[in-house]
């Protein structure tokens, strides 16, 4: 059993799954154990969506899959990224990008195989359930507070699934057509999706699940007084 130190510093995401179902019993006690995440007020603003259905999570897929290849850069309910990338940041993304697609040896004018490795996202890289995390859409109108409640709740998530074995990639993919997430489950018009968490048995023998981006050193981010 991992120390919550090490299930931290030696966590990464995950992009290849096998199909190994993750049983509705493991399912709820993650969550349960997620669900003693503060926040402000005891808002407890995070509403989840625990899909293991393979059809409706294929339905998710192709529906995001259908919209991007009509020409839609997004269909969401937040701005996850930054309009206007700037330095150290871009810096950092442009690295992260490059290492993922160094290590599966990935030209950078492959468009048809960097295309297929963005559409797995929306393939669950194979995992067979997603927690598709929404808030109220009253909490984050001009608040951000339920924001960053949600994103200590995503933390709690992941953690707690290496109690269980199980690994896990957040998603910020789903983010950007999270308003065709919220059309293909049907959820209540007051329902925005924040992101989605991919969670299952990690395929150890997949070269992608090798990568690990790296971490600023601490001066970069800390400050002492």
């Amino acid at each position: 059993m991992p120390t919550i130190l090490e299930a931290i510093t030696k966590r990464s995401s995950k992009r290849s799954y096998l199909p190994k179902p993750v049983s509705k019993e493991i399912q709820e006690k993650i969550l349960k154990a997620a669900s003693m995440t503060p926040s402000g007020a005891n808002m407890q603003p995070w509403v989840v969506y625990a899909v293991s259905d393979k059809n409706v999570l294929k339905n998710i897929g192709d529906a995001i899959i259908e919209k991007m290849d009509a020409g839609v850069e997004h269909d969401q309910f937040i701005q996850y990224y930054p309009i206007k990338w700037k330095n150290p940041y871009k810096k950092r993304r442009i690295e992260t990008g490059v290492g993922l697609y160094t290590l599966m040896e990935v030209d950078r004018k492959d468009t048809a195989k960097r295309t297929e490795m963005w559409h797995d996202n929306f393939r669950w890289f194979g995992a067979s359930t997603v927690f598709f995390v929404f808030t109220d859409e009253a909490l984050i109108d001009n608040a951000q507070g339920a924001l960053i409640d949600c994103g200590a709740y995503m933390q709690s998530l992941m953690l707690v699934a290496k109690e269980f074995g199980l690994d896990t990639c957040p998603q910020g993919s789903t983010t950007e057509f999270g308003k065709v997430v919220a059309g293909v489950l049907k959820t209540p018009d007051n329902l925005a999706l924040l992101y989605s968490v991919v969670i299952g048995y990690a395929d150890e023998s997949a070269k992608i699940n090798s990568y690990q981006p790296s971490r600023v050193s601490l001066e970069d981010n800390v400050t002492f007084i």
